[in-house]
């Protein structure tokens, strides 16, 4: 089994890269642990409470978890993977089976914050973007995906997304094995990740 970390600021294109070494596997080789599924149930916060949750920092994820989840899987185990849900800011009470695969791919802004779940991936990747290419990319999909105003995506990355990824997310570019820049055409680091996977495999 190979798992990949693919971290990278909120915006950068993680989705892109993930979908593009998808399209490289046979689909029962692969399967995606998204970060997002794994912040902390909220039962005991209102909705109010909760919508005040900094959802940036690494105190939000559930690593414990996320941690447990990956090394079951590299145990061969299958797993409930939670399901998150960001209009009510809680998890549901729906779980996804996840079956082990031979790539397993983690992805998410935070996965590098976590020593533990560091030391699980075989490689790690980070995608880079400019700050203005990311809030673009964060302004359409919280509007159109997530329901929220502009006004609240604006004052959300001023506030709480553009500090922390500085202080968190930023930083962890060191961890990195291969760092992608961040536009449609860069097929050469793609083309590097599907070689490493399979020379791996």
């Amino acid at each position: 089994m190979l798992v990949i970390g693919i971290a990278g600021g909120t915006g950068s294109g993680k989705t892109t890269v993930v979908n593009q070494i998808i399209n490289e596997l046979p689909e029962d080789e692969v399967c995606v642990i998204s970060q997002d599924s794994y912040y902390k149930a909220t039962d005991n916060l209102s909705y109010e409470e909760r919508t005040k949750i900094n959802f940036d920092h690494p105190r939000a994820i559930d690593f414990d978890l996320l941690n447990k989840h990956i090394a079951a899987l590299r145990a061969g185990e299958i797993i409930e993977q939670p399901v998150y849900s960001f209009v009510t800011h809680n998890r549901t009470k729906d779980t996804i089976k996840t079956h082990p695969r031979k790539v397993v791919i983690v992805e998410g802004i935070l996965i590098f914050n976590s020593k533990e779940l560091l030391d699980l991936f075989d490689i790690k990747i980070f995608v880079h973007a400019d700050a203005d290419e990311r809030l673009i990319r964060r302004v359409r999909r919280d509007i159109t995906e997530r329901g929220r105003d502009i006004e609240e995506v604006l004052s959300r990355y001023q506030n709480t997304l553009k500090p922390m990824h500085q202080q968190f997310i930023e930083p962890t570019k060191n961890f990195a094995d291969i760092i992608i820049p961040n536009d449609r055409y860069n097929t050469v680091a793609i083309d590097i990740v599907r070689t490493v996977i399979s020379e791996r495999l």
